[in-house]
């Protein structure tokens, strides 16, 4: 009888095994379609910050909290070329660094953030942006969003972008249950074969920028329409 038992049991865990493997190939598939969808879509997830340098992207990427890039675009050739390096900035006077950034929203608090990671940068790291996750996020005004933007852009490192598109984007597909950015981070790295953190995560963040948007998505111009678990989808 106990025999019986045994083989019963092992038989009953080898399916479930079986059946846990197939539900992660067919996972594993659905992803690799909202890849390609996405690459074809926007083969090249391109950010849209101008940037000449790593600096500037970093200070760029600064200013687009709470605003658009099309924006800080306008903002970003005054600004450098009235300040080019982080010690222009960071001995600059406050309040025509807020006339420059104005425009760009909660001016007075990112001109704060943008001069003092700019002291940062003069007195800890001569002058240079660091390549590293650990030491960009002790930079006042980086956080883990800001700091995959320069790693991935700026320096060619692999690293997932989360911001609010993202997040919307990845909780509509069910890549994520979490609305926490570095839950969602840690969940596309599983998901997303590593070449491809940087191109995939930016190619979902102009999909939700401009085709998965959070009032009216624009389902009926979406490549990925069907791989799309949303329930509040409508009907094609």
């Amino acid at each position: 009888m106990l025999m019986l038992r045994t083989s019963s049991r092992a038989s009953a865990q080898r399916a479930e095994s079986r059946t846990a493997h197939g539900r992660s190939r067919a996972a594993a598939s659905r992803v690799a379609r909202i890849l390609v969808g996405l690459a074809q879509a926007r083969p090249s997830g391109v950010i849209e910050l101008t940037h000449r340098s790593p600096f500037q992207l970093l200070v760029a990427t600064i200013l687009s909290a709470q605003c658009t890039d099309k924006r800080v675009n306008e903002v970003t050739p005054v600004l450098f070329r009235r300040y080019p390096k982080p010690r222009d900035i960071a001995d600059a006077k406050v309040s025509e660094l807020e006339q420059i950034i104005r425009s760009t929203g909660f001016f007075k608090a990112k001109a704060r953030h943008v001069m003092a990671c700019a002291r940062q940068l003069t007195e800890r790291f001569n002058g240079q942006v660091p390549r590293t996750m650990d030491e960009l996020v002790t930079l006042p005004g980086v956080g883990r969003k800001t700091a995959n933007v320069v790693l991935g852009n700026a320096f060619a490192v692999p690293a997932v972008i989360v911001d609010t598109h993202v997040i919307r984007v990845s909780e509509r597909l069910g890549l994520s249950r979490s609305s926490d950015p570095e839950q969602i981070e840690m969940d596309l790295q599983r998901m997303i074969p590593r070449p491809q953190w940087t191109t995939a995560s930016q190619q979902l963040l102009l999909h939700g920028r401009y085709v998965c948007t959070a009032r009216r998505p624009t389902c009926s111009r979406c490549v990925i329409y069907r791989e799309c678990a949303w329930k509040g989808k409508p009907r094609l």
